[in-house]
C-alpha cells in the first residue's frame, strides 16, 4: 500500500506522457482540443492525490486487521490454521483498497479540473487571465498503471489504452483496459439511460460532440460523459515482456499486435529489426531500470510515436513503454 510518488517524470516530448519509475507507477494523459490545462493538471496532481488516498486506505486496512486480530484473540479463535484462506482474504482486501483509492483519485482530479486555468492557477471564480476559457468544455483522458506485488493495476477513463505484451513473439497481446467509445454497447446503453444521444458526425459522438463516453472534465456533457474509471487487476507472470500505455492517436493507426512487436524488438535489440524476437532471459518482478533499459524504453516509445505520425494519425500521440523483464 506504500505507493508514494514524489514526481511524475516526463519520458517523451508529448504533453501528458509521464512515468514514475522509482515507485512503479506510470500514466499517460491525453488532452482533448484546447484542453492542455486538464492533462497538465493530471500530470501535476494525480500522483499526489493517489498517494494520499493509498495512505488513507492503507491505514484503514491496517486498523481493520488489528481489530480482527483483537476480536479473534478475545474469542480464543484463530485463522492461522487456514493460511491460504487468510492470504486470499488479504489479497481481496488489498484489491478493494486499490480500486477505492484510484476511484477517489480520479474523482478528485475531475472536481479540480473545473477550477484549473491554462496559466497554471487553480481558482474560483474562473481566472481572469488572458488564457482563461470555459472550464466546462475542456477535458482529458487518463490511463494509469501501477505495478504492485505480483500484479498490474490499471485505471482508465477515456480512449487511451494499456496493453500488456506477454509470451513469445507472435503471442496475442493482453489488453488491460477497454476504450470508452460512445458506440460500445454498454456505454451506449448508459448514455441513453442518462437521457443522452449518440450521433454519428465523423464518428460516433456524445450529442454529436465528443468521440468518447468518459473523460476527466467536459462537464458540459454531464451526465452522459462521466469521470468514473474502469479498473482492472491482472496477475503478473514470468512471460510478461513489456507494458504499453498510449493515447488513441497511436491506437487509431497501430494495432495492439504491431505495437507489441515494435516495442519488443526495441527492448530486445535496442532497435527494431526483422530478426526473430525471443523471450528475454530472466524475469520476475523486475528491478529499477538502468540507463540502457531506460534508453531502450525511450526508443521504443519514440518509434511508436513516429510510426503513428507516419501513418497520418489525426490526433495527438502520447506513448509510454515500460520493460517488465530483466535483460542482458
Amino acid at each position: 500500500m506504500n505507493a508514494k510518488c514524489n514526481a511524475w517524470q516526463q519520458v517523451s516530448r508529448m504533453t501528458g506522457c509521464c512515468t514514475c519509475p522509482t515507485n512503479n507507477t506510470l500514466a499517460t494523459f491525453q488532452h482533448l482540443p484546447n484542453s492542455t490545462k486538464v492533462s497538465t493538471l493530471c500530470r501535476d496532481r494525480m500522483h499526489e492525490f493517489l498517494a494520499e488516498e493509498l495512505a488513507a486506505e492503507g491505514a484503514a486496512l491496517q486498523k481493520q486487521q488489528q481489530q480482527q486480530q483483537a476480536t479473534e484473540g478475545e474469542a480464543g479463535t484463530t485463522t492461522s490454521s487456514q493460511p491460504q484462506v487468510v492470504e486470499d482474504e488479504k489479497e481481496e482486501e488489498e484489491e478493494r483498497a486499490w480500486r477505492a483509492a484510484l476511484d477517489r483519485t480520479f474523482r478528485r482530479v475531475d472536481a479540480l479540473a473545473s477550477l484549473a486555468c491554462a496559466c497554471g492557477r487553480i481558482v474560483r471564480p474562473p481566472c481572469r487571465c488572458l488564457l482563461s476559457c470555459n472550464s466546462d468544455i475542456v477535458g482529458s483522458t487518463a490511463v494509469v498503471a501501477v505495478l504492485v506485488r505480483g500484479c498490474v493495476v490499471v485505471a482508465n477513463c477515456g480512449d487511451s489504452r494499456a496493453v500488456l505484451c506477454r509470451g513469445p513473439a507472435g503471442a496475442p497481446p493482453v489488453p488491460l483496459s477497454r476504450d470508452h467509445k460512445p458506440d460500445r454497447p454498454d456505454e451506449l446503453a448508459r448514455i441513453e439511460a442518462a437521457g443522452g444521444r449518440v450521433i454519428y458526425i465523423n464518428g460516433h459522438r456524445v450529442r454529436g460532440i465528443l468521440a468518447m463516453s468518459r473523460a476527466l472534465g467536459d462537464r458540459m456533457l454531464r451526465p452522459e460523459v462521466i469521470a468514473e474509471p474502469e479498473i482492472t487487476v491482472t496477475d503478473r507472470t514470468p512471460q510478461d515482456q513489456c507494458l504499453i500505455l498510449a493515447s488513441d492517436g497511436m491506437w487509431d493507426v497501430i494495432s495492439n499486435e504491431i505495437a507489441c512487436s515494435v516495442a519488443r524488438q526495441c527492448l530486445e535489440d535496442g532497435n527494431p529489426s526483422p530478426a526473430d524476437d525471443e523471450p528475454a532471459a530472466g524475469g520476475g518482478e523486475g528491478a529499477a531500470a538502468g540507463p540502457e533499459q531506460e534508453a531502450r524504453c525511450s526508443r521504443a516509445a519514440s518509434l511508436l510515436v513516429r510510426l503513428a505520425l507516419g501513418r497520418t494519425t489525426w490526433d495527438n500521440v502520447s506513448v509510454v513503454v515500460i520493460d517488465l523483464k530483466q535483460r542482458e
